[in-house]
């Protein structure tokens, strides 16, 4: 399955939210250094990919001393290993307090597609330089697919209404682009790590090569102090494709428990 990870990035990065164009976030961050989230990715009930997100306190310096470098480690998994390999890591480097990305990484091996980027952000002038060359965003605050992940789990959720659907401003293969989102409500689920309450979302897909014309994507997210992804589902031209959450490690909260932000 061509750029497997990819999409599993995009699956994450979907519960991503925006009120018009400024994307209201809580104080402190739900997440902390040290902090590592393990998902699988199957097609059908074939296992496919693994992935591995990353908190830590970031070696690097930017203009505020507190950063965090994010990092996302997937590759294919079982049956696939065999006849399409993908090993791929991408790294964020986002703001301890806007939670807004200053730089951004990533090296790609999928099958004989081989990619490698490196994307600095200037929030300030909506302005956003890649390898080939410089972009101009729509909004004062833009992301990569990875920071967008992290960002969205410190979003201030408190007017959500079901059936809101809202847009995030994010950068991808040299473009500018935004995602539409609907939010669906709470729903309990059971998951690997037990039945939790979630924030359920219907991020927008395009149909073409991948997905169906009628074709939904759903995402559930912990509706406690963490806000990560448990479970993803979406139907493609061929079966179907479900992304879960089997392992979680030093979490800042504790699973499943609800606080002051929670819906």
């Amino acid at each position: 399955m061509k750029r497997t990870f990819t999409l599993l990035l995009l699956v994450l990065s979907s519960m991503t939210c925006a009120l018009a164009q400024s994307l209201p976030y809580l104080k402190e961050s739900a997440y902390q250094a040290g902090e590592k989230l393990e998902y699988k990715l199957k097609y059908g009930i074939i296992s496919a990919a693994s992935g591995t997100l990353i908190v830590s306190d970031s070696k690097l310096r930017f203009s505020n001393p507190k950063t965090f470098q994010l990092t996302a480690l997937g590759q294919t998994s079982g049956a696939f290993s065999v006849f399409y390999t993908v090993k791929n890591k991408y790294n964020s480097y986002v703001d301890g307090s806007t939670f807004l990305p200053y730089l951004y990484t990533e090296d790609i091996h999928e099958g004989s597609y081989t990619r490698q980027d490196y994307v600095t952000f200037e929030q300030n002038t909506q302005s956003i330089k890649g390898k080939k060359g410089n972009f101009k965003s729509p909004t004062a605050q833009t992301f990569d697919l990875l920071s967008a992940y992290y960002f969205s789990r410190n979003l201030d959720l408190s007017k959500l209404k079901i059936g809101d659907s809202f847009k995030i401003t994010y950068f991808l293969n040299d473009e500018v682009a935004t995602l539409g989102i609907k939010y669906l409500g709470i729903e309990t689920i059971k998951t690997k790590l037990g039945s939790l309450e979630c924030i359920k979302f219907s991020p927008e897909i395009k149909p073409g090569r991948i997905f169906k014309k009628d074709s939904q994507l759903y995402l559930w997210v912990t509706n406690d102090g963490n806000r990560i992804p448990v479970k993803a589902e979406v139907e493609i031209l061929i079966g179907s494709v479900t992304m879960e959450l089997h392992k979680a490690s030093g979490l800042k909260h504790p699973l499943g428990k609800r606080v002051s932000y929670s819906k």
